[in-house]
């Protein structure tokens, strides 16, 4: 039995109801379970085929997870160049080959945005698609896949984010009703604050000493973030650098490992260009994330540093704090806060999102931080980027 929250059955309620269209709802408001209970009654007709997009495959990997904890009744293909213990592949004539082999069945497609031209030159039928953080779809050589699918067949077509991107230019924007149609759900954060289902965001700027004279070194930066966290005592901290080379300063070239230690804070970090790093030994990804989401559930001290990796999508229960080294645009800072304002410990009050201001980079950062925090939490309005 699903058991939705008021706003999610007023979703789904709409879904029913309509073919297309936009799905509003602030990070944390619960739209997976949105989509998963769309499926699982398009999946009571039968032979139905569900395509779910998300933008990284640790994301797809994650929705799967989430969708086959509740859908029993369909064959599962993962279309992404990630491990799963699924059928897997993006070559499009394979793709076609395992829906002629499940033809008489549900089937569901986990996918990414990079790899949906796949599923688009595979030709296969498509009867529901699911893109969730829907915002990524306008990148340019995400939007011609996008735009297939969302125009063609009359297929069902549903796009799922907290920060759409606009554009004044260009087709390639949420406001073209054409793809995206119309927004059919718009739920504002107060509403989920008032209900409990999320936490309301304390912004906190910690005035450090400015520095204007000279070029700003890693122990600088250590400093700062001790400071910070030192003044908000967390237990469970995520910290946005500005870039990768930053973290491995932090690390190599600074005090800021051991002090971490001395502290009682075991510490990890995740890039691009690194991999993944726990307490100063490289691990897998799946070993990463495993360590992460356990320490959030326990009674493990941690600070997670990553560059954008961790900004979007995913969950992780138990993060208290988030602490801004980095500008950011509307959608990322949105999407960051979004990491700590999850219920996850029943003791928490709100979301702690702290900014250091040393440097001209930390008073851009508060003030655009304090301009979403005020545009989602006090006006109940998505951040929207427009371009």
């Amino acid at each position: 039995m699903i058991k939705l929250r008021p706003h999610q059955e007023r979703i789904v309620k709409t879904m029913t109801h309509t073919t297309k269209g936009q799905v509003i709802v602030p990070t944390g408001g619960g739209k997976t379970m949105c989509m998963i209970t769309d499926a699982h009654r398009q999946f009571q007709y039968g032979n139905q085929t569900i395509v779910v997009v998300a933008p990284r495959i640790l994301l797809a990997q994650q929705l799967s997870d989430d969708f086959l904890k509740i859908i029993d009744n369909a064959m599962v293909l993962h279309v992404h160049s990630g491990e799963t213990e699924h059928d897997s592949t993006t070559n499009s004539n394979n793709i076609s080959e395992w829906v002629v082999n499940n033809w008489n069945t549900n089937k569901i497609i986990f996918t990414t945005y990079h790899s949906l031209h796949r599923i688009q030159q595979s030709s296969i039928p498509v009867n529901t698609i699911y893109f969730d953080e829907a915002h990524n779809s306008v990148q340019q050589h995400f939007h011609t896949p996008t735009r297939f699918f969302a125009t063609t067949n009359n297929r069902r077509c549903f796009f799922f984010t907290a920060t759409p991107h606009h554009s004044n230019s260009n087709e390639r924007g949420m406001n073209n009703v054409e793809v995206y149609g119309k927004v059919i759900e718009q739920v504002p954060a107060p509403e989920l604050v008032d209900a409990g289902v999320i936490l309301p965001p304390k912004v906190v700027v910690n005035q450090c000493e400015m520095i204007r004279d000279r070029k700003i070194t890693c122990e600088d930066d250590a400093d700062n973030i001790l400071s910070s966290i030192d003044f908000n005592s967390v237990d469970k901290i995520l910290i946005c650098a500005r870039r990768t080379s930053q973290i491995v300063r932090l690390f190599a070239d600074s005090k800021l490992g051991t002090e971490l230690y001395a502290r009682g804070y075991n510490w990890m970090y995740i890039t691009a260009k690194t991999g993944a790093v726990i307490n100063g030994i490289k691990v897998s990804r799946v070993k990463f994330f495993e360590t992460l989401n356990q320490w959030g559930k326990d009674d493990t001290r941690f600070v997670v540093l990553h560059h954008s990796i961790l900004s979007e999508g995913i969950n992780v229960n138990g993060l208290e704090a988030v602490l801004f080294l980095r500008s950011m645009n509307y959608t990322t800072i949105s999407q960051t806060i979004g990491r700590v304002i999850r219920k996850g410990n029943v003791n928490k009050q709100f979301g702690i999102v702290s900014i250091p201001v040393y440097d001209r980079v930390g008073i851009s950062t508060s003030k655009r931080v304090n301009a979403v925090v005020n545009t989602i939490f006090q006006q109940g309005q998505p951040a929207i980027s427009t371009k």
